[in-house]
C-alpha cells in the first residue's frame, strides 16, 4: 500500500506505474483517492476548529457560572451540545471515508523498481543468467511421476480416496529424499546466519490482507469454516505477520529468518499429463527466507537472497537459471521479483522452483511494522525468497540425477540426511 501523501504529490507517476502493469482499469482510483483524501483533510480541519470552539466555549461557561450569569451559561451549554452533535457527524463521515480510502489504496499497485522490464505477463519475463550446464542425456528421462512410481515412492490413488485431486502420498526413500532436501535447506540457511523458525500454519484475515493482494488471497487461500483463520500458502505470511504492529529499533535490523512450513493452495493449475504429477498440488512443504531491513538496504538483500537459492541448488549439482519477472507478472505489492528455475532434461526447458521478491514498505505499511530511528518512526522494508519448495525441488533432483538403469543418484550434499545412501534403486 502506497503512502497517500506520495499519491497526492505524484499522481502521474502512480498512473504511469499502473499502465506499466497493464491495469488501466485502476487508473480512475488515483483521482478518487486524492479526492477522498482532500475531503478527509477538510473534515479534520473542520473538526479541529469545532473542538477549539467547544473548548473556548466551555471556558466561557465556567466564567459565566462564577459570575452567577446562569442563563447566559446555559445558553452557551446548548451551543456545546450542538457542537458535539456536529462532531459526531463529522467523525462518522471521516471514519467512513477513511475506510473507503484504505480499501481503494490497497488495490493500487506498489511502485515497481525502474529496473523491472515492462511486459504483460510471464511470457515476457527475461532470462538473467544460467548456472550449470542444461544437459540432456543420450537416454530417455521418464515423466517424474513414472520415475517416482518405479522407485516405489508415489501413491496418488490412495490420496485421491482420502483427500481428492491435488494430493499425494510420498513413500519410502522418495519421502526421505523429500525431507532430506528440506532439512539440508534449513541447515544451509542457518549457516548463512539466518535464524530458524517454525511459524503458525494458520493466520487471521487481517494478516492475510497485510501480506498479499486481494486477488492473490482469493486465488490461493483456504479459509477455515466458521473461524477467522486461513491456512497459509507460504510461511512468509505468518513470518511477516509475526511483527504486526511492532516498533523495532533500527539497531536490531536486519532481521533475517528462515522458516519451515507446509503450504496450502487452492489452485491446481495445469491439466493433461502434468495433472497426474506433482508440479501443481494443493499441499507442499517449503523452506523460506524472510528479511526485515532498512529501505535503503533492501536491494542489497534482494540480490543476496536469490543468490543463496542459486548457491543452494548448485551445491546439489542442479542446473538452474534466474528469470527477471516483468511488470505484468508482478503481484501488486512487489517492487521487484525474480524466479529461480531448474532445468528439466525431460522437457528440455526450465521450470520454476523458487521466487525472490522485495516489497518495499508495502507489507510494513499494511501491518503497521515500523522501525525506531533518530529521525522518528518509519516503515521498514520486507523481502521474501524460496530456499526450496518440495515436491518441485524433488522433481528437479529426480530428472537431473536420473540414471540409464532407472536409478536416481542422491546428491552428495543430501547423502548425510539419507543415512549415507548414495542411490535409490528401482523397486
Amino acid at each position: 500500500m502506497l503512502d497517500i501523501k506520495f499519491v497526492r504529490e505524484n499522481p502521474e507517476k502512480v498512473k504511469e506505474n499502473i499502465k506499466k502493469k497493464f491495469q488501466d482499469e485502476k487508473l480512475p482510483l488515483v483521482e478518487e483517492v486524492i479526492e477522498m483524501d482532500r475531503k478527509i483533510r477538510e473534515l479534520k480541519l473542520k473538526g479541529d476548529s469545532l473542538r477549539q470552539e467547544r473548548n473556548s466555549t466551555s471556558d466561557e461557561i465556567g466564567a459565566l457560572f462564577r459570575e452567577k450569569k446562569v442563563d447566559e451559561a446555559n445558553a452557551k451549554k446548548q451551543k456545546v451540545v450542538e457542537i458535539n452533535e456536529q462532531l459526531v457527524e463529522i467523525e462518522k463521515e471521516e471514519n467512513e471515508l477513511s475506510e473507503q480510502l484504505k480499501s481503494k489504496m490497497m488495490v493500487i499497485p506498489n511502485i515497481i523498481d525502474d529496473s523491472v522490464p515492462v511486459g504483460k505477463d510471464d511470457s515476457e519475463n527475461v532470462e538473467i543468467e544460467k548456472f550449470g550446464d542444461p544437459i540432456v542425456p543420450d537416454y530417455e528421462i521418464p515423466y517424474h511421476a513414472d520415475i517416482i512410481e518405479s522407485l516405489g515412492g508415489l501413491d496418488k490413488d490412495s490420496a485421491g480416496r482420502t483427500s481428492g485431486n491435488g494430493f499425494y502420498y510420498l513413500i519410502g526413500d522418495i519421502a526421505r529424499l523429500h525431507e532430506a532436501t528440506i532439512a539440508y535447506a534449513r541447515d544451509f540457511m542457518i549457516s548463512k546466519g539466518f535464524t530458524y523458525a517454525i511459524p503458525p500454519f494458520m493466520i487471521r484475515s487481517d494478516v492475510v490482507t497485510g501480506v498479499m493482494s486481494f486477488a492473490e488471497m482469493d486465488a490461493m487461500m483456504y479459509k477455515i469454516e466458521g473461524e477467522d483463520l486461513y491456512l497459509i500458502g507460504t510461511s512468509e505470511h505468518s513470518m511477516i505477520g509475526k511483527f504486526k504492529g511492532q516498533l523495532i529499533d533500527e539497531k536490531e535490523l536486519p532481521i533475517a529468518m528462515t522458516s519451515y512450513s507446509p503450504c496450502f493452495r487452492k489452485e491446481v493449475g495445469a491439466h493433461g499429463l502434468e495433472e497426474r504429477g506433482l508440479y501443481r498440488v494443493h499441499q507442499f512443504e517449503k523452506q523460506e527466507m524472510v528479511v526485515l531491513c532498512k529501505p535503503e538496504d533492501a536491494m542489497e538483500w534482494y540480490n543476496k537472497m536469490w543468490n543463496y537459492t542459486v548457491e543452494f541448488f548448485r551445491s546439489m549439482g542442479i542446473a538452474v537459471r534466474t528469470l527477471e519477472c516483468c511488470s505484468g507478472d508482478l503481484a501488486d505489492l512487489k517492487v521487484k521479483s525474480c524466479d529461480v528455475e531448474a532445468w528439466s532434461p525431460r522437457q528440455q526447458k526450465y521450470f520454476e522452483v523458487g521466487s525472490c521478491s522485495t516489497l518495499g514498505d508495502a507489507q510494513a505499511r499494511r501491518l503497521g511494522i515500523r522501525m525506531k530511528t533518530e529521525n522518528g518512526n518509519q516503515y521498514l522494508a520486507t523481502l521474501n525468497n524460496t530456499v526450496i519448495a518440495s515436491p518441485r525441488s524433488l522433481i528437479a533432483i529426480l530428472e537431473q540425477c536420473y540414471q540409464s538403469d532407472g536409478s536416481v543418484k542422491i546428491p552428495k550434499a543430501l547423502q548425510p540426511y539419507m543415512g549415507g545412501k548414495t542411490k535409490i534403486e528401482v523397486k
